[in-house]
């Protein structure tokens, strides 16, 4: 019943579309691929793991969904290429493009050595870059498509040990508004400034983390909740927004 009513709101269709997400395998780019299928979209999912892409792919052709797992390194120029290729191979195009895998471990500043420095630069941004510039050009050529890069809270909010992160956040979201520009009118780049969510990482934290947050709701977000923010950006009924930076963090 949840997929029948959400599928009949054509504000939120994705009949026909085919979408790539990078860490599509668990967290928030498990939930928007799974949000996207239940929408009509054929999904490509991305991630280190190929074995848990697969997974996820078996749930999406359970909805009457094609999906393509493939195994990539999202930092690594030469797996996303062959990433790109693969994909259109598949499927001939790709209409949506979440930029969601990342990582961003909290380190004290004058502890991070270099190659976890790059690590979390590549990933969160030198990645994304490559996938954005490709995919954006050839869908500026076919006509139309929506980029969506997952940024952090923590490159507006200032927040101690998570430099680099914050950095590479920072320039994903200078990425977003200028990519808008350059692949415009075409095609929509925006970004979703994620906050603090119960995804695997919080594994990690204590308990009063997991139960309460410094943010006007007072938690941490339930990862089904960046759904609805996804599938705008996904949409063509977002057709006048372009360049934007939105929030969902419960009020950072």
């Amino acid at each position: 019943m949840y997929q029948e009513e959400h599928m009949a709101d054509p504000l939120f269709s994705l009949e026909g579309k085919v979408a790539l997400v990078t860490g599509g395998s668990r967290g928030l780019g498990y939930q928007m691929v799974k949000a996207f299928a239940e929408r009509g979209a054929d999904v490509i999912i991305a991630s280190r793991k190929v074995e848990a892409c697969e997974e996820v792919a078996k749930e999406v052709r359970a909805m009457g969904r094609k999906a393509l797992a493939i195994g990539a390194h999202c930092g690594k120029w030469d797996d996303i290429d062959q990433l790109i290729e693969a994909a259109y191979a598949e499927f001939g195009r790709v209409d949506i493009l979440v930029n969601n895998a990342g990582m961003g471990p909290m380190v004290p500043s004058h502890e991070v050595p270099e190659n976890l420095f790059d690590s979390v630069v590549n990933l969160n941004f030198k990645g994304p870059y490559r996938l954005a510039a490709i995919i954006g050009d050839r869908m500026k050529k076919a006509g139309g498509g929506s980029i969506i890069n997952i940024s952090s809270i923590a490159s507006l909010v200032p927040m101690p040990r998570v430099v680099s992160y914050a950095g590479a956040k920072a320039a994903l979201n200078a990425m977003t508004t200028s990519f808008a520009r350059e692949y415009g009118p075409e095609v929509r780049v925006n970004c979703i400034a994620a906050g603090p969510f119960l995804t695997d990482i919080s594994k990690a934290w204590t308990e009063e983390a997991r139960e309460t947050s410094d943010n006007a709701l007072g938690r941490p977000g339930r990862p089904e909740e960046i759904v609805t923010a996804a599938l705008y950006l996904a949409s063509d009924h977002s057709s006048f927004t372009t360049g934007s930076i939105i929030r969902v963090d419960g009020g950072a």
